[in-house]
This record gives C-alpha cells, structure tokens and sequence, in this order.
C-alpha cells in the first residue's frame, strides 16, 4: 500500500513539475514579446514626435524661403506619407517594417534637404525658432537611433528566446513567431558623396 502512495506521490510531483515549468515558460514568452511591444511603441513615439515639430518647422521655413516651395511640399508629402503608413505590432513582419523603414527614410530625406536650405538663407539659420527646431528634430533623431536599437535588442532576446528547444514546441503551439529587426535603410551603408 505504501508502494502506490509512493508512486502517486511521485506521478502528482512529476505531473506539477511539468505543469509548472509549461506556466513559467509560456508566461516568460508573454513577458517578453510585451516587451518587444513596448519597446516598438517607443519607436513609434519618436516617429510622432518627429512628424508632431515638422508643421511647426516648415512655417519657419516658409517665411524666410518662399521660393523653395518645391523642398516644403516634399517635406509635407512625405509627412502625409508617413503618417498614414501606421503598423499594428501584431501584424508586424519584415514586408510591413521596410514599409515603415522607406517612408521614414522618405521623411528623413526631405527633412535633410529642408535643413540645407538654411544654409542659403542667414537669417533663417539666426531665426531663434528655427534653431530650437532644428536642436529638437535633431535631439529626436537620436532618440529614434537609440530606441530602434533597443527594439532591435528587444527582437533578438525574443527571437532567441522562442527558437530554443523545448521552448520553440511551446511557441509554436500558441502562436509566438519571430519578430523582424530594424535594419538600415538601401544605400546606408555607403558613404555619401560630397564635392568641393
């Protein structure tokens, strides 16, 4: 009789050790993809912050570089643009982030052109409003830098995490796939061609 109370003793401690280890490490999966969620939602507020300064940026502009309409209306059509291109985090895959990446370096392309017209134009480049823009669109391209990064930090410990086996048996049945990283945009990787 003591015999079969062993051996239930023994199936119960098994069968909770097993039932244990499935909870954490389901749960540990959920932690993290929250956090790969998280982290792009930090992304997406510096994209926010960026597309929130430019109204302001292109009416300083506007005043002092009238002429140079064709630079404001790239700047503001490339806004649109990427205000428009909004990603849900579940549907999130490689397609959907080059989207977002062709877009923002859109943006950002049009920002450039914006911030060398002020070097035609003194006075706009002394325009005190401009200069706070110009240090706050700056000051948000670091930040975007560093939370992509994060992001991309984020996506591999996740990405790591559920391709491990048993653990990838686990993801695999509840539906966590991998995430795809921030990757630089074409052409990045060249240096840009500057003449004298």
């Amino acid at each position: 009789m003591k015999k079969g109370y062993i051996v239930l003793i023994v199936i119960i401690v098994a069968i909770l050790a097993i039932f244990f280890w499935f909870k954490g490490t389901y749960n540990g999966m959920v932690k993290m993809s929250e956090a790969v969620s998280a982290q792009w939602s930090n992304v997406e507020n510096q994209y926010q912050r960026r597309i929130d300064l430019i109204p302001n940026l292109v009416n300083t502009v506007k005043g002092y570089a009238s002429h140079e309409e064709q630079t404001l209306i790239d700047v503001v059509n490339a806004r649109a643009q990427a205000t428009k291109t909004q990603i849900n985090f579940d549907q999130l895959d490689e397609a959907t982030l080059q989207k977002l990446n062709r877009t923002q370096g859109e943006l950002s392309s049009a920002l450039s052109r914006l911030m060398a017209i002020s070097e035609s134009y003194p006075d706009l480049k002394a325009n005190q409003n401009f200069m706070e823009l110009q240090a706050q669109l700056e000051g948000t391209e670091n930040r975007i830098a560093v939370e992509r990064r994060k992001f991309n930090e984020s996506v591999r410990n996740y990405n790591a995490d559920i391709r491990q086996f048993p653990k990838n048996i686990i993801a695999g049945m509840f539906g966590f796939t991998p995430k795809p990283y921030f990757e630089a945009n074409e052409g990045a990787a060249q240096a840009p061609k500057v003449e004298f």
